[in-house]
């Protein structure tokens, strides 16, 4: 009679899930490096006057500006 030996398939499962695991983390850690990265990129060139972002060929971020007309000022005294 031949004898028989069973196996759990066990032990593979848990390394492929550890493998999975890992890929998931470095995957997290490489999304994590490149947010930091963009944020202090933005930080950066928030910094930036117009003119230095010209010299380095970046458009000019869209940042609010207030026009005002010449005489505004003295119109407004002369509504008060």
């Amino acid at each position: 009679m031949a004898h028989t030996h069973t196996q759990t398939g066990r032990s593979a499962s848990k390394k492929h899930l550890f493998k999975f695991g890992l890929n998931g983390l470095a995957k997290a850690i490489a999304a994590l490096a490149d947010w930091r990265r963009t944020v202090a990129t933005r930080s950066a060139l928030a910094d930036l006057s117009p003119d230095q972002l010209k010299d380095i060929g970046h458009p000019q971020a869209n940042r609010a500006v207030l026009d005002i007309k010449a005489g505004l000022i003295t119109n407004l005294m002369s509504m008060r």
